[in-house]
């Protein structure tokens, strides 16, 4: 496998600056950088001083989100036994 191969195809993607990523997700910059200081946000990587991310690794990651609080949504059934 060749490394100088991106993972995904670049040509129709785009890059986001910080604020364009957090105009889209709706959270002020400051919590989409204390989400990469987690790692729970999106993934995003430095070009010099500033943080970029691409526009598809952002979509994915907000619609992995939607996904993951739907499985939230189910109602746990209740134990054997227990009273209501």
């Amino acid at each position: 496998m060749n490394n100088n191969q991106p993972e995904h195809d670049l040509r129709d993607d785009e890059l986001l600056t910080l604020a364009e990523v957090a105009d889209i997700l709706r959270v002020p910059i400051a919590t989409l950088r204390y989400w990469r200081h987690l790692g729970t946000g999106p993934a995003g990587f430095r070009i010099g001083r500033g943080v970029r991310y691409w526009r598809s690794t952002v979509h994915r990651w907000l619609h992995d989100q939607d996904r993951k609080d739907a499985s939230n949504d189910v109602a746990p059934t209740p134990a054997s036994g227990a009273r209501s």
